[in-house]
């Protein structure tokens, strides 16, 4: 499913659509190692390679189990060479950096005229630097965080942001699509950075707001099942509201995105803002909230754990 005017302008052809390609996917995380197995299961060409090296043995294992096939190199460059197109899901700008523009990276075995996609959530700085240096080596490059959370990954209904040139996602798109629910391109290089750094910003607003009142419910005794009810089919409702009200509620927060991520998103949306010359008050405040439950060590815990800033209180 394909967003964004951009796309229907330069729409694939069929023949572009189901052509196997030969794709490197680097990150093998929680995210990353289900859209790798997405690719496969679509009939590309996998080789991956994770700095974890017994993630990628456990992540062949699994396809193999499926029947299906792949590959796992020793180093990023290893991974990227003849590969028409190089997926990366790491983890912050010096992972990227390592992984593409390190000496073994990935950029430099890239061919002319081939194409690489990041997935990783990054500065708009480091997108731009990308494309750049992508442009140097002529191939093209695109940034395309992800919303959507494990499940979304592994559901293969993932929401993908995109900066890049109208070109490079209409070679983009098919190949996403193997693992996407939606996919928008919303400009230039950094132009889909910038959107999930505005993506995390509702998030962490919304659970701030959440948050209260799950309290104010369960302070009030009320049910909050009924509650959960009569709210979330109106303009209150959201997918944080549908898919962790109730987990808030019994205390539950293993989930697939640390609250340690969403403050390294949101130290680069604050930092992006600020070059922007803009006030951010509501993000700054739940930043700092979630700082306090990172010194208490609930950092791996899920965003949703900004709860447990508040006391239950006591029912009136």
């Amino acid at each position: 499913m394909r967003g964004g005017l951009a796309l229907s302008e330069f729409p694939p052809t069929h023949a572009a659509m189901t052509a196997t390609k030969s794709i490197a996917f680097i990150g093998l995380g929680v995210m990353g190692a289900p859209m790798a197995a997405h690719l496969a299961r679509a009939g590309h060409h996998v080789t991956v390679f994770n700095r974890t090296a017994s993630r990628a043995a456990d992540w062949l294992a699994g396809i193999e189990a499926d029947g299906l096939k792949g590959v796992v190199a020793e180093t990023p460059r290893q991974a990227a060479n003849g590969a028409d197109v190089v997926i990366t899901c790491v983890g912050n700008d010096d992972d990227l950096t390592q992984v593409a523009l390190a000496t073994d990276g990935a950029f430099s075995a890239m061919e002319a005229g081939a194409l690489f996609i990041d997935h990783t959530t990054v500065s708009a700085d480091m997108a731009r630097r990308l494309a750049e240096e992508a442009g140097k080596r002529d191939f093209q490059a695109i940034d395309a965080p992800v919303s959507g959370g494990q499940a979304g990954a592994e559901n293969g209904k993932l929401a993908i942001m995109c900066g890049g040139t109208a070109q490079a996602m209409a070679r983009a798109t098919p190949v996403m699509e193997s693992y996407a629910a939606r996919i928008v391109h919303v400009g230039n290089a950094g132009a889909g950075q910038t959107t999930k750094m505005a993506n995390q910003m509702c998030i962490a607003g919304t659970l701030g707001g959440l948050s209260e009142a799950i309290r104010l419910s369960q302070a009030a005794g009320l049910d909050t099942d009924r509650v959960l009810e009569a709210i979330s089919s109106g303009a209150a409702q959201s997918w944080q509201m549908e898919n962790r009200w109730k987990t808030m509620v019994r205390g539950e927060f293993d989930f697939g995105f640390a609250l340690d991520w969403m403050r390294k998103d949101l130290d680069y949306a604050l930092a992006e803002a600020e070059r922007l010359g803009l006030e951010t008050p509501v993000t700054t405040m739940v930043d700092g909230f979630y700082k306090e439950l990172q010194d208490i060590g609930a950092g791996r815990q899920d965003t949703s754990a900004l709860i447990q800033r508040l006391p239950k209180g006591e029912n009136k």
